[in-house]
């Protein structure tokens, strides 16, 4: 009984000085892309908090699908994190017959951290200035127009097949490893069409690189009230939401996760990160374990729906 008694002191003690030593956080995708950027600003918050280092880690491939796997098969003691978003936790389950994962059983889900929108943002040499020009265009060139985006079952992906059915238009999707390069390419001109996150394809029209037609919110984005809705524009109905956050290893002890709940709410917070943020068109969340559970399956359905409606598929 003595020995029972230390045992679980030690293993008390041992969860109440999480962490210890350097966290790991997998990011499934390519550096730069909205993800990696918004992940970034708030493990550097954290790790000032948590007083450990904290090293992001890109691991892109098969539609987030390598990185998240790499959580999965980690340890759950706390020290491997990944970023799960709307892809990897809802999407995917639709698009993807043989997913070798099963989110609720092999994650752990700690807090949703962000909501972000998307931009139709077009090559400056295409001659369409609106979403309504953009429609008369591809009607009248069939499958010359070509849609990058961050690779497959990303909402760059399925927002254009969503954009496709809706408008009765043919463009044909490239999928990329990153937005990035994806990015890189609609500026020189190998691709025409994007729909990118704001954070990521936003610098670039502002900068006048490449020219903003609509954005994918129900209302216009706050860093840019000149452009308007998709919606607005001319495809009434129109609108996706990205969102994601941070997850772990199914079996990850409840204090730890808690522990790591409680410091993305304080880092999220922060003013700086708050302002950050903002100027990337982010909308912050931190909720709990339960509610980041209960956005990806109110979400999942949807999407399947969107799938299934914009005949979208793994290339």
């Amino acid at each position: 009984m003595r020995l029972l008694v230390l045992l679980l002191a030690w293993a008390i003690a041992a969860h109440a000085a999480y962490p210890e030593k350097p966290i790991r956080v997998v990011v499934p995708s390519a550096p730069g892309g909205s993800p990696d950027v918004l992940m970034r600003i708030l493990m550097q918050q954290l790790s000032q908090q948590m007083n450990v280092p904290i090293v992001v880690e890109n691991k892109p491939g098969a539609s987030f699908v390598l990185g998240t796997m790499d959580v999965v098969k980690a340890p759950p003691d706390g020290y491997t994190l990944g970023y799960g978003n709307i892809v990897s936790l809802a999407i995917n389950r639709s698009l993807m017959p043989s997913l070798p994962y099963d989110v609720e059983k092999d994650l752990t889900l700690i807090s949703n951290v962000t909501h972000v929108f998307n931009m139709l943002a077009v090559n400056n040499n295409l001659p369409v200035h609106s979403v309504a020009e953009l429609i008369d265009y591809a009607k009248r060139n069939p499958g010359k127009l070509t849609n990058g985006s961050s690779g497959n079952g990303t909402t760059g992906h399925l927002g254009g097949e969503l954009f496709k059915a809706m408008t009765g238009t043919d463009i044909v999707h490239v999928p990329y490893k990153g937005s990035a390069q994806a990015i890189n390419d609609l500026m020189g001109g190998q691709i025409q069409v994007m729909f990118d996150n704001v954070p990521s394809i936003g610098p670039h029209v502002k900068a006048g690189r490449v020219r903003g037609l609509g954005v994918s919110s129900p209302k216009r984005a706050a860093s840019f009230p000149e452009i308007p809705t998709i919606a607005e524009a001319g495809v009434p109905g129109y609108v996706t939401n990205s969102w994601g956050g941070v997850i772990g290893p199914a079996r990850l002890p409840r204090d730890v996760v808690m522990r790591l709940n409680t410091e993305i709410k304080a880092a999220l917070a922060v003013p700086a990160v708050v302002e950050r943020y903002r100027q990337l068109d982010s909308d912050i969340d931190g909720g709990t374990p339960e509610q980041f559970l209960e956005l990806v399956r109110r979400e999942t359905p949807k999407w399947a729906e969107v799938v299934k409606r914009s005949g979208a598929k793994i290339d």
